[in-house]
């Protein structure tokens, strides 16, 4: 079964306007059911509502509707896009509710203590606070330090223990290289 046109109520409200559909055609494209449709052509459902033209969103060819016309018992197939999406790896940033945003530098006190090994640029991004907080955290001159209470990030749902676990790899990895780097000048 096909998925349902951007916009369905607008889109009955245009191709009920602006074809000679069946009812039960334009029901059955916009995923609604033909009462609704009918009520859209009698204007008492979907008052105010300006139609969306399917064609020009790219969702139906003036031929699909002509065809479905002149068959009555034909539906109406949306038009499968030939465009490919592909999935970006690209790390969107998590809403954290207001709730959670003061506990942030309690996170990076825990981390701090926790994991000495974390840079302050890689407590910043986990918890999602600036890197010159997370400094002042570890310096003990953050505005607000003698008030901070650690807290499991983790716990409370700032990242995922895989997301930690990774940072603390990646610190390790850090960590090794310099000493070889170390080893290597001497």
């Amino acid at each position: 079964m096909n998925n349902a046109p951007l916009m369905p109520m607008a889109t009955a409200v245009w191709l009920v306007e602006n074809t000679s559909l069946t009812f039960k055609q334009i029901a059955n494209f916009c995923r609604l059911h033909e009462v609704e449709v009918q009520g859209i052509a009698d204007g008492e459902v979907a008052k105010g509502i300006v139609g969306y033209n399917p064609i020009i969103a790219g969702q139906l060819t003036k031929e699909e509707i002509d065809l479905s016309s002149k068959d009555t018992s034909r539906p109406l197939n949306l038009k499968e896009n030939e465009i490919q999406i592909e999935g970006d790896n690209k790390k969107t940033k998590k809403y954290i509710p207001l709730s959670k945003r003061q506990d942030k530098p309690d996170s990076a006190l825990w981390l701090i203590r926790q994991h000495s090994t974390l840079k302050d640029s890689q407590i910043a991004r986990l918890v999602g606070i600036t890197k010159n907080s997370a400094t002042s955290i570890r310096n003990k001159s953050h505005w607000n330090y003698n008030n901070l209470n650690a807290k499991d990030p983790v716990a409370m749902g700032l990242f995922t223990q895989k997301e930690l676990i990774e940072a603390l790899e990646k610190a390790e990895r850090r960590i090794k290289r310099e000493k070889k780097e170390k080893e290597k000048a001497q």
